[in-house]
């Protein structure tokens, strides 16, 4: 059964009004207003003196057990909300094994799923490993990306991307954080450019909520539990409003679901929710036994809704 070893994340400690950021991204003050107050944002994190390999070794430095058992890792898997992250010929994937101390392991880049690729990339180790013959045998997930370009910046209508990154350690069975279930339905009928077909973005918005707790339901279902068996949700950080909306369907309380994160990080990517598990286990939010969700959405040649079912 796959099992998260080891979660860590680093959010940088600069924050960016997002006023501030629309001059760059072409944002109207009637824009700003409806992120706000609408939206639910007030912040956004940077590290403008940080690379992206600097971004990713942040999170993976804070991996207590990574040192020690680094030859038991197996693969490297870099969940990746962007098709592009890097100026050819930079791989930055490849330097961080190499830093790591990682170059004996497979080292793959998991994306086309967006945002929601994070869990995917923890999927794929778990059967990565299953295959693997090897009990032992570990693989290291990272997650979180820079805010290099417009697009890389702003979600339309939506959220602003954060630069934040994450770092999981995925092993076969353990004490803790077990994945009891994995639901994703992919949605080939959003795939288009919005600027280009304005009703995709019209249509995706309406139906997001749905979506999404249609597959956290179906996760939770899977794991042969009920809602109410639920300690806690672990979202991505896109806004306030959607998340409401999505517990209206769902019937699920929102103060169980950990939105904390985003009026102050933003959306930080595939990183969103083990930042949201280290704020959860920071505040004592998850006890041994609870099961909780770890669920996102990505608009990316269509749209994929995800949801996990763990046990603590």
């Amino acid at each position: 059964m796959t099992a998260l070893a080891e979660v860590a994340a680093y959010v940088p400690p600069q924050r960016v009004p997002i006023e501030s950021l629309a001059p760059e991204l072409g944002l109207t003050p009637m824009n700003i207003k409806v992120f706000q107050r609408y939206h639910g944002l007030a912040e956004v994190s940077r590290d403008p003196d940080r690379s992206l390999l600097d971004l990713l070794m942040c999170a993976t430095g804070q991996l207590s057990g990574l040192r020690e058992q680094r030859e038991r890792v197996r693969y490297v898997l870099y969940a990746r909300s962007m098709p592009v992250v890097a100026p050819y010929p930079l791989n930055p994937l490849h330097e961080l094994s190499e830093r790591l101390g990682l170059g004996h392991a497979v080292a793959l880049t998991v994306t086309h799923q967006a945002c929601a690729t994070s869990l995917l990339a923890i999927h794929l180790a778990g059967r990565l490993l299953a295959a693997d013959g090897d009990p032992d045998a570990l693989a290291l997930v990272v997650a979180g990306e820079k805010a290099f370009t417009r697009m890389a910046r702003i979600v339309p209508e939506t959220s602003l991307f954060a630069e934040a990154s994450a770092a999981c350690l995925v092993s076969q069975g353990g004490p803790r954080d077990r994945l009891l279930a994995y639901a994703a339905e992919s949605r080939g009928e959003f795939d288009g450019d919005p600027v280009e077909r304005p009703e995709l973005l019209t249509s995706f918005q309406s139906e997001y909520p749905a979506a999404l707790a249609e597959v956290i339901a179906a996760a939770v279902a899977e794991a042969g539990l009920r809602l109410d068996d639920v300690t806690l949700i672990l979202p991505h950080n896109v806004n306030l409003v959607s998340w409401r909306r999505v517990c209206r369907k769902l019937e699920f309380p929102v103060a169980k679901v950990l939105l904390e994160n985003v009026p102050s990080v933003g959306h930080g990517f595939c990183a969103d929710p083990f930042i949201n598990y280290r704020t959860a286990a920071a505040r004592g939010l998850l006890q041994a036994g609870d099961r909780y969700v770890i669920t996102a959405a990505g608009a990316a040649l269509g749209a994929t809704f995800s949801a996990m079912v763990f046990q603590h």
